[in-house]
């Protein structure tokens, strides 16, 4: 059985705890305090950071890594697409929400006491322009690839529901966003993978 360690407010386990949840499958959830971790994280993960997915022999971690083992290992629903071109573009997609929003989000999780207001706030303004560039793409689409759920769903979900808790508003001409966020909160495996320290942080 698949073992997925996760922090209970950590963004990147969501998404592994949303794949997990949307492919129906056994798997045990095993919660770390962030702030408290256990010894074995650092044995598994050298960089110290969940989420971690152990298998047998097998230990991965990163969010967009251990996603796409599961998707490979269970194919359905699929969540990657099945054509090369498209997988390749995903790929870039998911390489740059990593490059241009959650390295802001990481600003904004970051625990290690070092608070920089000014840091901060640059990265609340990024997370809001980008999101705000992305929104005319969701002005026809269902969801970002078109009218089929995918792992870029997936992968930004969680800073969508986070806005608030991290003081972030969106402009007017966002409104595409957050219909579409609605869309993906309203999914069955997104309301089973949300634990109870994140369903507070939505008003």
């Amino acid at each position: 059985m698949m073992v997925l360690y996760s922090g209970t407010t950590c963004p990147f386990s969501q998404r592994c705890r949303f794949v997990l949840f949307e492919k129906g499958m056994d798997f045990e959830i095993k919660d770390i305090d962030l702030f408290n971790k256990p010894e074995d994280i650092a044995v598994m993960n050298p960089y110290g950071q969940v989420p971690i997915l152990v298998e047998r022999d097998l230990v991965l971690y990163e969010s967009n890594i251990i996603n796409e083992y599961i998707d490979e290992r269970f194919p359905h629903p699929q969540l990657m697409p099945a054509d090369p071109l498209m997988r390749a573009r995903t790929r870039l997609f998911l390489y740059n929400f990593e490059k241009e929003l959650f390295s802001c989000v990481s600003v904004l999780e970051d625990r290690t006491g070092r608070f920089d207001a000014a840091r901060q706030e640059r990265a609340r303004n990024d997370i809001r322009d980008r999101l705000a560039q992305l929104a005319p793409v969701l002005v026809k689409n269902k969801f970002m690839l078109g009218e089929e759920f995918s792992m870029l769903d997936v992968a930004i979900a969680p800073l969508l529901w986070r806005l608030d808790h991290y003081g972030i508003e969106l402009p007017k001409t966002a409104a595409p966003i957050q219909k579409y966020a609605e869309r993906i909160f309203s999914r069955p495996a997104y309301i089973e993978a949300l634990t109870p320290s994140e369903k507070v942080m939505r008003r």
